[in-house]
């Protein structure tokens, strides 16, 4: 089902009738499950949205993806090596761990948790990134960046979708991404979190609660 707050993108009418029949007509296991697709969107409304953390595609590892970029269900073990980075650089940066990989609790504080592509064939890393979700993801970005929003941006691809940023009072956090290949090339240190929430401190909003004390 369409999320109802974000439901005027003209992506919904142009693209997704074609996007919906081309995953309709895979054979291969499709992640995340269905119902989870629009997760991201379906917790944080473009009104909520304060900061946006864009990733690539959800994870392909059968129970990991769960509709939110980076998170994964509280439960599941091991962590995703992108996502012990991340937590690795929150507790560096803020002296704060994440008890478990649900990312939810960031969601409902208005941080949207959203991927270029929202779909993966399970096993193939990357394998729905020509499908046209990129094209939603532009849209989102352009809505929410109508107004001043901080933009988390880890990665080449993601912050090539920076071209779809409205001027305005924004925060722009770019570094490289969070996995193991590229986060010694500058996602360490980064300070995201902490950037972040100086930013909201900053406009008298409330900073988000990234997890608790280490």
């Amino acid at each position: 089902m369409i999320p109802a707050g974000w439901a005027n993108l003209p992506f919904w009418a142009d693209e997704y009738p074609r996007v919906l029949a081309a995953l309709q007509s895979d054979p291969r296991v499709i992640l995340p499950p269905e119902p989870q697709r629009f997760a991201a969107l379906d917790l944080t409304s473009p009104a909520q949205t304060r900061v946006l953390i864009l990733g690539q595609d959800p994870y392909p590892t059968a129970g990991h993806a769960m509709g939110l970029a980076f998170s994964i269900t509280a439960n599941t073990r091991p962590l995703p090596r992108s996502l012990s980075n991340i937590f690795k650089e929150l507790q560096d940066d803020l002296n704060l761990i994440h008890s478990h990989g649900d990312l939810t609790d960031w969601a409902q504080q208005g941080v949207l948790l959203l991927n270029t592509a929202l779909s993966v064939p399970q096993g193939v890393a990357g394998g729905h990134a020509q499908l046209g979700w990129h094209k939603l993801a532009a849209q989102v970005i352009d809505l929410v960046s109508q107004k001043p929003t901080a933009f988390i941006l880890w990665g080449a691809q993601a912050r090539a979708m920076a071209q779809h940023i409205r001027p305005g009072a924004h925060l722009i956090v770019t570094s490289a991404h969070p996995s193991p290949l590229s986060a010694r090339r500058g996602f360490f240190g980064s300070k995201p979190f902490s950037r972040t929430n100086d930013w909201l401190s900053a406009r008298a909003d409330t900073p988000v609660t990234w997890g608790q004390p280490a």
